[in-house]
């Protein structure tokens, strides 16, 4: 119903205010699309401004932080969104507002919502596991080059890759690198690269572009045959701000195709220089180690036994020839003792010896059995006599007996 109001009986502001409330808050919720202008998140509560996508018109919302956290994809100022919210009317100071009780990406965002969704698949398969990654040649034999005919990221590549290696060899493949059907292109220049057989790294290469630009290279044909490939491959897309899934499945990203030919083909200056400081090094290593072991010679050639290796020789020398002096004068008096003690029994042999006894003139009868004749009754016809220096055979003619008293 409408006020009844007149320039004589106006209705109060105040009055106003709380029809004007009273009626939005009869307004359910509704889906409002817009802009995020403006983002202040708060513990537990979020402020946004959304902005009307073609008028000047602005709203203030409001929403809790679990809203944003739900989101695939964090919202920022300037993502386009429709939200699920109830209008509210502030009735101390007028002021207009949405109660934001849902979010959902648009345009730009609807598509960062997709790729994501599409990212977490590829990524729970374990296509892009750190583990897979395979390390760049130093030297390749040959670079395989995926990147648009006459385009800027081709020359960037060959002239970058032809100024660090001039021996370099580049196989270049042409394919579309944007629009319809530039998967696919990518995908069969990829394919005949790594069938070849002598290519040892693949780029694929493209200057930038927008985010709708660059869709193709997180088409999941492109991701799967990239992760199938046999050779390292290096996404240079030359973007920054937005990541396309290529990156993530690729063995190496770089920033740009520039980059992408630095990583790729080594500096032959740099290595010529990094050759020399090298030989250098090792130069000097080695001299500082003949020195070392030159002071070390010369300090085990200066101790004493070196520097005059007879001093011990002749110390034992010494004491040998003293052993041997003492082992002979001991032997001297070990002879000489028993020397004399051979004599004194060789005296008494003698002494006891019956030729001594012949020596003082008696003499010994033998029979001829060699018996000693004791007495003239044993006397025969024939015996010896036996005498000092030698024996006498003696005749008997004639013996006589005599007694002693």
């Amino acid at each position: 119903m409408a006020l009844q109001t007149s320039a004589d009986a106006p209705a109060p502001l105040r009055q106003v205010s709380t029809l004007v409330g009273q009626y939005i808050d009869r307004l359910g919720a509704v889906w409002v699309e817009g802009e995020v202008a403006q983002l202040n998140r708060r513990p537990g509560l979020c402020f946004l401004t959304l902005r009307d996508l073609r008028a000047t018109i602005s709203v203030q919302a409001t929403c809790h932080v679990s809203i944003l956290d739900a989101l695939p994809v964090p919202v920022a100022a300037g993502a386009r969104v429709v939200v699920h919210a109830k209008p509210r009317f502030y009735e101390p100071n007028g002021a207009f507002s949405l109660d934001v009780r849902e979010i959902r990406m648009a345009g730009e965002g609807e598509l960062l919502v997709q790729l994501e969704r599409r990212k977490q698949l590829l990524a729970a398969e374990g296509l892009f596991d750190p583990r897979l990654k395979r390390p760049l040649p130093f030297l390749p034999t040959a670079i395989g080059l995926v990147t648009g005919k006459d385009s800027a990221a081709e020359k960037d590549v060959l002239q970058t890759a032809r100024l660090r290696w001039p021996g370099v060899r580049l196989e270049v493949r042409h394919a579309l690198m944007q629009g319809a059907g530039s998967a696919q292109a990518v995908v069969a220049a990829l394919r005949e690269l790594d069938s070849a057989g002598d290519v040892d790294v693949v780029v694929i290469a493209r200057g930038g572009g927008s985010m709708e630009d660059l869709l193709p290279f997180s088409d999941e044909a492109l991701i799967r045959a990239v992760h199938a490939c046999t050779v390292p491959v290096v996404s240079a897309i030359g973007h920054e701000p937005d990541t396309p899934i290529l990156d993530l499945v690729a063995d190496v990203r770089a920033s740009t195709p520039t980059d992408a030919a630095k990583r790729v083909v080594p500096d032959a200056a740099q290595e010529q220089s990094g050759l020399t400081q090298a030989r250098s090094r090792l130069a000097g290593a080695v001299a500082r180690m003949l020195e070392r072991e030159t002071r070390l010679l010369e300090q085990i050639r200066s101790r004493p036994v070196l520097r005059t290796p007879t001093t011990l020789v002749e110390a034992q020398a010494s004491l040998v020839d003293e052993q041997l002096s003492r082992a002979r004068r001991a032997v001297g008096h070990r002879l000489d003792r028993e020397h004399d003690a051979v004599g004194s029994q060789l005296a008494r042999v003698r002494a006891l010896s019956p030729l001594a006894t012949l020596q003082r003139g008696y003499a010994v009868a033998q029979d001829a059995d060699g018996h000693v004749i004791g007495s003239v009754a044993d006397v025969p016809e024939s015996f010896s006599v036996r005498l000092a220096d030698g024996t006498a055979d003696v005749h008997t003619t004639s013996t006589q007996e005599e007694t002693h008293e």
